[in-house]
């Protein structure tokens, strides 16, 4: 069970991470309310139990982070969306059960920056909350490229259809967030800080006319994968002096 994990909320964090949670199965919040207690840095300030909810803790308190399931009582996708104009600081967590890959693009598409299924274990919902608030979207790992695959963005394939060109070191963050690295593992692969990864990513965004971590990703799917490996590859094997 998730629930026997020692976990530690990570040091990067300096101040205590606020969080809503919205599920209609009390045994479920139960269990997710003991299991952030024990996670360092992590305060839970409210629950609920339908979509409704959603909008009343953002409105009420204003949460870091709200993790909700989407079986729920109301339009939930359209409660993610109105919570976070009503609160933008907040990013939402969907938590459920929910397997199929129109469920989490839809969630995604409404606003939320996570999409963690209820199979994972405890420490990656911890580590999801984690990246959220770190500005990173997190999918359940075993899940992402289902969901990469399923995403459908015209206007983020136009842009990866033309001649985008990447740095040594560009090429490098691409090959690993495809592989779905954190930017924590991606400054560990490539030995450099993870500051220097977030400011390859603002890079990358911008290259990419893309809005976020995800979207980027999307983008680098749809350029030539083997152009991609054939420069990390040999970047690997032949280092250059890096700008």
């Amino acid at each position: 069970m998730f629930f026997e994990l020692q976990l530690n909320f990570q040091e990067a964090i300096m101040s205590t991470v606020s969080v809503g949670l919205v599920d209609d199965h009390p045994l479920m919040i139960e269990g997710i309310v003991t299991l952030l207690s024990r996670a360092q840095g992590l305060e839970v300030l409210s629950t609920g139990s339908t979509a409704r909810d959603i909008i009343d803790i953002s409105t009420r308190l204003h949460p870091d982070v709200i993790i909700v399931d989407l079986s729920m009582q109301g339009d939930v996708y359209a409660a993610i969306a109105m919570s976070i104009k009503i609160s933008p600081k907040t990013k939402i967590v969907a938590f459920t059960a929910a397997t199929g890959v129109d469920s989490a693009i839809r969630a995604l598409d409404a606003g939320a920056s996570g999409y963690v299924l209820k199979g994972s274990s405890a420490q990656e919902l911890i580590l999801a909350v984690e990246s959220v608030c770190h500005g990173e979207t997190y999918i359940t790992r075993s899940f992402a490229s289902q969901v990469i695959a399923g995403l459908r963005n015209a206007s983020l394939r136009r842009v990866a259809a033309e001649a985008v060109r990447f740095s040594i070191r560009e090429d490098q963050i691409v090959r690993l967030l495809l592989r779905g690295n954190t930017n924590k593992e991606i400054a560990a692969s490539l030995k450099i800080s993870e500051k220097t990864v977030k400011n390859y990513m603002t890079i990358l965004m911008q290259k990419l006319n893309a809005r976020n971590r995800l979207e980027v990703v999307i983008a680098a799917q749809a350029l030539t994968v083997r152009e991609l490996d054939d420069s990390f590859e040999n970047a690997r094997a032949q280092p250059r002096q890096l700008s």
